[in-house]
């Protein structure tokens, strides 16, 4: 391969990297609140931290380029995550910097939204300003994550738990128009299929069903398969055709088309000639999740370790160990929608 395409098959492995762990971050906001209600704005570090996006998207093109080895699982749903020392590195530049001005949550959501313009996706104009929260646990984001066998149904109320539409489901499901998933994700698919020997999901092309077996023998747990074969470098709107011709990798995919909206969606974006719509509606509906629960003025924290909650001080931990906020880093709830494939990763 020449050097561009290397650089750009880097990009879509820790671009799905970043994007898939945020995944473990579901539990960030205290219970949910409606994007309203989180007061984030643009530039929030013009004055305290000037440079901070400037260094995000530095550190996050070197990454890329770089291809670094990406580990850190976590919770038994997003087992295989991997990513976690991209966010270390990049808040470690951002502390350099300006040392406990930009929080967890804000690199994390600045880092996604850098990972998709890398890869030729849409820039995303982010409005800035989460907290970090003071509680952390794996055990949130199952309350909070589709699982991966979810049906539209449960897709979708899953969704307007957090005020989120069907048209957002739709168009933040286009997110795995990059990244890949594991065999172990797809075979329920392709083997066996509702208990029955040998059989398919016949929502699944044969054509891709017989492809897909190639990629995934029985047994095979580990082996990564492209999200978008043709072109899983790109951050593009390829993935409504692949739905569309029943090609979509998982059955969170298939399911968009058992519903009027969505369906509805995905054959307006198929069809369509150029990915202008749909960059414009991804832009809006990564903004909205990523305001939903965000804390901001003082009620959260920087946190100094991404990973850990800060230290109480002693005049504050009586009152900190009555608080039961269920916050992690601050509401960065993007991962609700990428988490519909990404969990495999």
């Amino acid at each position: 391969k020449d050097n561009n395409s290397l650089k750009m098959a880097a990009a879509a492995r820790a671009s799905a990297a970043v994007v898939a762990v945020l995944v473990v971050m579901i539990a960030m906001g205290s219970g949910g609140l409606p994007a309203a209600e989180a007061h984030l704005q643009m530039g929030a570090y013009n004055k305290t931290c000037p440079q901070a996006e400037d260094v995000v998207l530095k550190e996050m093109t070197a990454i890329l380029a770089k291809s670094p080895d990406l580990a850190g699982p976590d919770s038994p749903l997003n087992k295989g995550v991997r990513g976690y020392e991209v966010v270390d590195r990049i808040k470690a530049k951002l502390d350099k910097a300006c040392p406990g001005v930009v929080s967890c949550a804000d690199t994390l959501a600045l880092a996604a939204r850098d990972s998709i313009r890398l890869t030729k996706g849409p820039f995303i104009p982010l409005p800035t300003g989460r907290e970090d929260g003071n509680k952390s646990s794996a055990a949130d984001v199952a309350l909070n994550t589709p699982a991966p066998g979810a049906n539209i149904t449960d897709l979708l109320a899953q969704f307007a738990k957090f005020n989120l539409t069907a048209k957002d489901l739709a168009v933040l499901s286009g997110a795995h128009t990059i990244g890949k998933a594991r065999c172990a994700t797809v075979s329920p698919r392709l083997y066996n299929f509702g208990g029955q020997n040998s059989s398919s999901d016949p929502t699944l092309d044969a054509n891709y069903t017989s492809t897909l077996r190639g990629q995934c023998k029985p047994g095979d747990a580990a082996t990564l398969v492209d999200l978008d074969p043709d072109t899983p470098s790109v951050f593009d709107a390829d993935y409504y055709k692949l739905v569309a011709g029943k090609r979509g990798l998982l059955s969170t995919d298939a399911a968009l088309l058992l519903d009027p909206a969505t369906g509805a969606y995905v054959a307006s974006q198929a069809n369509a000639t150029s990915s202008d719509e749909f960059f414009a509606d991804f832009a809006a509906s990564f903004v909205a999740m990523s305001k939903i629960g965000a804390l901001t003025h003082h009620k959260g924290e920087i946190r100094k370790v991404c990973s850990k909650v800060n230290p109480p001080s002693p005049a504050s931990s009586n009152a900190a160990a009555g608080q039961t906020r269920l916050a992690a880093t601050g509401g960065m709830l993007l991962p609700l929608a990428m988490s519909l494939v990404l969990f495999g990763l």
